[in-house]
């Protein structure tokens, strides 16, 4: 077979190994209507399989769909479904290893332990697919799309949901991930850690048990992502741990326990997101230095910035605060009192959690309005000196 024809994969016949085999490199090959066995299937040349939007490969529950170990393989347009699962092997729908220049488009990919698995390679795009399982427990459940030690990996409009983590990056540089749309996973949207220079961009992360985590990283990029509903006992719509020197810009922060959770994090720039309605907007912790709080929107929310600390090493400015009560009296558009944002029954919450249930009493309005005239707990120097008396655009 040459490189330029194309050959059929019959319905009635399960010959998709064979046809590998006997294909040159650059073939594409075109699976009919049906469904076909396949388990642990090694792809090794520069092929395009095209299922045509019809073709269903069944792994029967044992190991793993497709093995991908080469250069310049597609595969696009079918479904994958039912790979094994198990506390010892990584058992994935598609494992692509050491392979460089690897496009998985349009594919649905249905009750497998780990949907993609990406390790050590390059080059890789993974775009336009459906990810579904029904995981149920953390420790037999696998992620959505899993990303190992590798570099320039783009993950592209895909719907996750099912898995343990919709998106989990360890030892990756320079992965991008857009337009995903991420929801009810049992641990986090997306996870990712030790993994410098990656962005995500235009993302929906919305009911997934713990939120999205970024942990142990430098030097990345989170814009315009929407976390909505991550609510309950240790959810967070982002949680930074140990980040540096990274972006967290233009994004919404809707009806999450905590919008962002902020832990030995430095200098990182959160600059015009919006934070509607969340428990905590920013729960900041006094261990990260150098960051910037600049020019966001806090609608509703009923703790605007929580800390552990009496002392202030981040810089707040030029906010929108829906709970200040400052005027403006030269019509600059900026507040003419500064503004504390952090109130004093949140630093008795953040010792003593069960004193919530005072939150809508006489007293613990007493107490933050005592404690914004006369500050004696609340940090003295966690103050905007410059509110914005309207939303920022």
């Amino acid at each position: 077979m040459s490189a330029a024809q194309t050959a059929e994969l019959p319905e009635s016949e399960n010959r998709l190994e064979a046809l590998i085999q006997q294909a040159d490199s650059g073939s594409t090959i075109r699976i009919g209507p049906g469904t076909y066995n396949v388990r642990e299937l090694l792809i090794e040349k520069a092929v395009t399989i095209d299922g045509q939007n019809s073709a269903v490969l069944d792994i029967g529950g044992e190991g793993y769909g497709l093995i991908l170990k080469g250069e310049n393989i597609t595969l696009k347009n079918f479904e994958i479904k039912n790979s094994g699962s198990g506390f010892m092997d990584d058992f994935a729908a598609i494992l692509i290893e050491e392979s460089n220049n690897i496009l998985i488009q349009n594919l649905t990919l249905t009750n497998n332990f780990f949907g993609v698995f990406i390790a050590k390679s390059e080059n890789v795009e993974v775009t336009g697919n459906t990810i579904i399982s029904n995981a149920d427990r953390q420790t037999t459940s696998g992620n959505g799309i899993h990303m190992w030690y590798s570099k320039d990996v783009e993950v592209h409009q895909n719907e996750i949901t099912g898995h343990r983590d919709g998106i989990y990056l360890e030892f990756v540089e320079g992965g991008t991930m857009t337009g995903n749309r991420v929801y009810s996973n049992i641990r986090y949207g997306l996870h990712f850690m030790y993994s410098d220079h990656c962005s995500y961009i235009d993302n929906e992360f919305r009911d997934n048990v713990s939120g999205v985590a970024v942990m142990y990283t430098r030097n990345v990029v989170m814009q315009r992502n929407l976390f909505v509903q991550n609510w309950g006992a240790n959810r967070y719509g982002l949680l930074l741990k140990e980040i540096n020197d990274s972006v967290v810009e233009n994004n919404r922060f809707e009806s999450n326990s905590v919008g962002i959770y902020s832990e030995a994090s430095n200098r990182v720039q959160i600059e015009q997101n919006n934070f509607t309605e969340n428990g905590t907007a920013i729960r900041m912790m006094a261990n990260g230095v150098d960051n910037r709080i600049v020019r966001n929107n806090f609608f509703g929310n009923v703790f605007e910035v929580s800390t552990n600390s009496r002392s202030n090493p981040n810089h707040y400015e030029g906010n929108y605060w829906s709970q200040y009560e400052g005027y403006d009296l030269d019509r600059d558009g900026i507040g003419d009192v500064e503004y504390r944002p952090v109130r004093l029954f949140s630093l008795f919450a953040e010792r003593q959690p069960l004193s919530l249930i005072m939150l809508r009493s006489l007293m613990a309005g007493l107490l933050d309005t005592a404690e914004r005239i006369f500050p004696v707990l609340t940090p003295k120097n966690l103050t905007d000196p410059k509110p914005s008396m309207e939303p920022v655009q």
